[in-house]
């Protein structure tokens, strides 16, 4: 198991920011600086995340710690790694470049989502105050900025100042209304606050093969299992027996499957499900970088991640692990929590 505490706010939270645009003179400016960041984006490239941290700092020491496009990196996958000095130093350069307001807000709302990674990692609250006080400091520097104000929830929420949490809640609903996945979570979040300590699974809609649209927070209620597979992946097809007879086994139960594959090749693809008779929630993320892919953090497949009733995430396997025990004991805990009909008078 390689549960990360951390992971999913970095997708979530850091990366969804419509602050966050890259501009194109951030990259290192010296040629050694450019040669050692070009190593980390096809390290990158190549799944080797951990080596290509290492590059990202090599790139922004070589550019005498100017290097934006670097620390971003940094921030992004020290965070994951739990490199927690080398995260925290990436955000005071990035902040101490920061050369007005919009770039401020932005700096000391990365400074902040670090700073309540390491609190959740470390469980001291000396770190969520320090997220808190980042968080006021962005929100003066652009009051408009609902991602800074839903991650204050989160942040109060750890604090166990739940009124506090709500209230900042139901501000990111007005600031942000629609049906976007944050919005729904902030609905539930504001509903129950402790959720917002728990290590949740990041949000997210797909539409599936069938045209149906799916969204993690619409199956509050029901255990997910989430199956990260290709056609081109040879351990995924010697694995699929064992999810097919899982699909049946658990037939009519409060669990939903959505098989998220990474192949490009979209034809064939829907010839596998139609030959495999795979008739559970199919959904195509097209590769590593797909949207899914990347907001998981999926690196190898077969990949699975097992989500409780409440949408918090409880297992995590590479491989064709057994994965039954656990999803026996989190559809039973889901079947006890539905409420039960009302008795009949005679």
């Amino acid at each position: 198991m390689r549960l990360h505490p951390a992971l999913f706010l970095v997708s979530a939270l850091l990366l969804a920011s419509p602050l966050a645009a890259q501009d194109a003179n951030e990259g290192p400016s010296s040629d050694k600086a450019k040669k050692s960041y070009d190593e980390g984006q096809r390290l990158l490239y190549e799944h080797k995340a951990e080596f290509a941290l290492d590059a990202f700092k090599k790139a922004d020491k070589q550019d005498g710690g100017h290097c934006l496009a670097c620390e971003k990196q940094i921030v992004k996958y020290a965070t994951q790694f739990e490199d927690w000095k080398a995260a925290e130093l990436a955000c005071e350069e990035i902040l101490a470049a920061a050369q007005n307001p919009r770039a401020a807000a932005l700096a000391h709302y990365q400074y902040a989502f670090v700073l309540l990674s390491e609190g959740q990692r470390k469980h001291k609250d000396e770190y969520f105050s320090r997220s808190h006080d980042e968080l006021t400091k962005a929100l003066v520097a652009v009051p408009n900025f609902p991602d800074a104000v839903f991650l204050d929830g989160k942040v109060l929420a750890n604090l166990h100042q739940d009124d506090a949490a709500k209230a900042k809640f139901q501000q990111y609903l007005e600031m942000k209304p629609g049906d976007d996945p944050d919005h729904q979570r902030a609905r539930r979040y504001l509903a129950r606050p402790e959720l917002a300590r728990a290590r949740m699974a990041p949000p997210f809609t797909v539409t599936t093969l069938d045209g149906s649209r799916l969204s993690l927070d619409d199956l509050q209620g029901k255990v997910v299992l989430l199956d990260f597979w290709a056609t081109w992946c040879g351990p995924c097809r010697e694995a699929l027996p064992h999810i097919r007879d899982i699909a049946r086994k658990f037939q009519g139960e409060p669990l939903v499957i959505l098989s998220v594959s990474l192949d490009s090749d979209e034809q064939k693809w829907k010839e596998f499900i139609a030959k495999n008779e795979m008739t559970w929630p199919q959904y195509r993320d097209g590769g590593f970088n797909g949207s899914i892919a990347k907001l998981f953090f999926v690196s190898a497949i077969p990949h699975t991640f097992t989500i409780d009733a409440d949408g918090v995430l409880q297992d995590e396997r590479i491989g064709d692990a057994s994965i039954e025990g656990k999803l026996k004991k989190l559809i039973a805990q889901a079947r006890e929590s539905q409420p039960q009909p009302a008795a009949k008078v005679n």
